[in-house]
């Protein structure tokens, strides 16, 4: 398994499948150079020739989905770099008011791993490394955690959402919510 080979025969489709994903073309061009590094530094740990492609192909949907976690943390997305564009963000701007009051309103724990992860943009395995716990189970953690946080959002309002999971509309339940401003 030669890279240069490798990159001759996958890196146009690479390229389209990054321009399907991501609109402007410098920062297709620049993740495409990302996706070739992380190539040249992984490449050892593909089994076998017939998984090239399939790994070649998840590892770019990856880097795109760190990409568009960095631009969503600094806050300067714009419209015209995401492959969706969100209709109206006033229900995004509501119900952003509960999260932290929500996240607080859970065990230590859970409320410390949330705000860490989701609040300030820590990464899971810098979290878990920080924390000596394993991963995998820090994983499991934040799913539950968030598991939890969804509960109580549905126990304060009636969220209506997207077919990506999104909120686009919500009721607050009769007799309200302690724990959200809205």
């Amino acid at each position: 398994m030669n890279l240069e080979s490798i990159w001759q025969e996958y890196s146009t489709s690479l390229r389209s499948f990054l321009h399907s994903r991501v609109s402007n073309d410098a920062d297709v061009e620049d993740l495409l150079q990302e996706v070739l590094i992380k190539t040249h530094q992984n490449l050892d740990t593909v089994a076998s020739s017939e998984k090239i492609k399939p790994w070649l192909f998840q590892l770019t949907n990856n880097t795109i989905i760190d990409y568009y976690r960095k631009k969503g943390r600094t806050r300067d997305v714009a419209a015209a770099d995401l492959w969706y564009e969100e209709d109206d963000d006033v229900i995004e701007r509501e119900l952003s008011q509960c999260v932290e009051p929500f996240i607080r309103a859970l065990p230590k724990k859970t409320a410390d791993l949330l705000f860490a992860i989701d609040i300030e943009g820590k990464s899971q395995k810098d979290y878990a490394e920080k924390t000596r716990i394993s991963y995998s189970t820090l994983k499991s953690q934040v799913q539950r955690g968030r598991a939890k946080l969804r509960t109580l959002f549905d126990d304060c309002c009636s969220l209506t959402l997207d077919k990506h999971g999104n909120a686009v509309d919500f009721q607050t339940k009769s007799g309200g919510c302690d724990s959200c401003p809205t």
